[in-house]
């Protein structure tokens, strides 16, 4: 992965993706260390954040470089100066940009002019940095995530499609249940079944089978950054995929529950169901500081200095 960008899951190998979570249990086992001394990480920012600015500041100071904050009112990339500028600008000051956008395009923009690896911190298209953290955290529980059963309930979003990807690479059986209407794009699912992985998705409107036999039951807000103006409209149909008691009884008991945050309590997700003790969510949460250091990690450092392979983690 050396020098290379990460604007999607897509850019990764099953062998990569392995890779990723190999690094990121060793360092969360061993600690970061002093990795990346000197480095600078970009956040160029366009939607507000917790988890993915903290873990991305946080994950750069443990490996001995910084992060440098660059939020929506400075910059203004694609208004008040092109992306491309600003892209060429960053790529002569630092040594990788993390983006959080709206829109996907101008993640793939930013990763044409750069000089210096992309990171796809979020955008309307993928969460790659959080598939990470969450495949990281069902490997800490379950091991093996070959035939792991993976269900997610509601929109075929940017985090579904991120998860949708990244479970075929790593052979875990995803099942999404959305609302008719709101079900992962098409040509996502064709692009997921293309991949060279074992694992596989499918679709479902019935949320009560999609938790049969699943190993984690994940979901996400039913309306994202920007459409909030939808949620109202989205109450009836999206009701029967909250993640609740119910669904938590037609699944099997070691199922655990999942979801990226922030959770909007009492619509997607209820209270109980956040707070039981199957929920790995701030697990999950943790999780997205040991993922960007391993992809920071194997984009900026030689691949000489990467990792020895008898300090990682075995695959399981």
């Amino acid at each position: 992965m050396y020098g290379r960008d990460l604007t999607s899951i897509l850019d990764l190998s099953a062998d990569e993706l392995a890779e990723v979570l190999n690094v990121a249990l060793a360092i969360k086992r061993d600690g970061a260390g002093n990795r990346l001394p000197g480095r600078t990480l970009a956040l160029l920012f366009e939607k507000p954040s917790l988890r993915t600015r903290v873990s991305f500041d946080v994950g750069m100071a443990r490996l001995g470089g910084r992060a440098l904050y660059i939020g929506a009112h400075e910059v203004r990339v694609g208004e008040r100066e092109p992306v491309k500028d600003a892209a060429r600008v960053l790529s002569r000051m630092v040594d990788a940009i993390a983006a959080r956008t709206f829109a996907h395009t101008t993640v793939e923009e930013l990763a044409r002019w750069a000089d210096v690896p992309v990171i796809n911190a979020l955008s309307d298209v993928e969460h790659p940095c959080q598939a990470l953290a969450d495949l990281l955290t069902l490997r800490e529980r379950f091991g093996d995530l070959r035939g792991l059963r993976l269900s997610y309930f509601g929109e075929g979003n940017n985090v579904a499609t991120s998860l949708a990807y990244a479970s075929v690479l790593a052979g875990i059986e995803l099942t999404c249940a959305s609302p008719e209407g709101f079900e992962l794009p098409r040509d996502v699912l064709e692009r997921a079944s293309a991949l060279a992985g074992s694992g596989s998705v499918r679709v479902t409107h019935d949320p009560v089978a999609a938790a049969a036999g699943a190993n984690a039951l994940y979901t996400d807000v039913w309306a994202s950054m920007g459409q909030e103006h939808e949620l109202a409209a989205r109450l009836e149909p999206f009701g029967p995929f909250q993640l609740n008691e119910a669904l938590l009884e037609a699944a099997p008991a070691e199922a655990i529950v999942l979801h990226d945050l922030p959770a909007h309590r009492g619509e997607e997700i209820t209270d109980a169901a956040i707070e039981s003790d199957r929920s790995a969510v701030f697990d999950q949460a943790e999780n997205r500081v040991y993922a960007q250091q391993a992809v920071l990690t194997l984009l900026l450092e030689p691949p000489s200095a990467h990792l020895p392979a008898a300090h990682l983690p075995a695959a399981r």
